[in-house]
């Protein structure tokens, strides 16, 4: 498999962490995303959106969109699972990393920003909106997770909710956000105490600046 990422991409560090949870071995690619590498003719082709990351499988199939790499990634490789076999607990692990991803992360990427910034705001300002966003959704996330049994999100293993977190959790130090979440705090703790977590950190990366 190849994967397509970009060292700074929180989307393309989720793949990293499910790849290695599941032992996985992939080549990695770059596509940088402040030079425009992401628009290319030849990567729009493997990707339309042209967005990170992509994963070409062995057939030389391409899949998109961060989660459903990882629930495809999932079903493929089922151990260890990602998801909980209980439908409830199955669906609040969706819930979760469905929030950041579909709400938090989305509003406060690259493009997004340089949109803002296109329409006359400041760097200043869409810092202030990168960080606010993030603030409020980790107020929505702590309580999603406030009664539930440690260490990681969801119980004594991680799950696509922890995957999906971690990340978001180094972009909010990136933005400046005072992480004064402590159960998010000692979710992300155990996770990095993990290889698949510790191993894959963007700093770590070949293509690291």
């Amino acid at each position: 498999m190849i994967l397509h990422g970009y060292f700074r991409s929180s989307a393309a560090w989720r793949v990293r962490i499910v790849l290695a949870l599941k032992g996985l071995k992939t080549e990695q690619r770059f596509q940088h995303l402040r030079h425009g590498e992401q628009r290319s003719a030849e990567y729009l082709a493997i990707n339309p959106q042209g967005l990170l990351p992509s994963l070409i499988l062995d057939d030389g199939t391409a899949l998109t969109q961060s989660l459903a790499i990882c629930e495809y990634l999932d079903e493929r490789h089922p151990d260890p699972p990602l998801l909980p076999t209980d439908l409830i607990r199955r669906a609040k692990v969706r819930a979760f990393a469905q929030a950041v991803a579909c709400d938090i992360h989305p509003v406060q990427n690259l493009s997004v920003l340089k949109r803002l910034q296109a329409l006359g705001h400041t760097p200043d300002q869409t810092q202030t909106w990168a960080h606010d966003v993030i603030a409020g959704g980790f107020d929505a996330l702590e309580a999603l997770v406030a009664d539930t049994a440690g260490p990681f999100a969801f119980g004594d293993r991680p799950t696509l909710a922890d995957v999906l977190l971690v990340p978001q959790m180094a972009n909010a130090r990136r933005f400046g956000v005072d992480l004064r979440w402590p159960r998010l705090n000692a979710i992300e703790a155990a996770c990095l105490a993990l290889p698949a977590f510790a191993d894959t950190r963007p700093e770590l990366q070949p293509d690291a600046e």
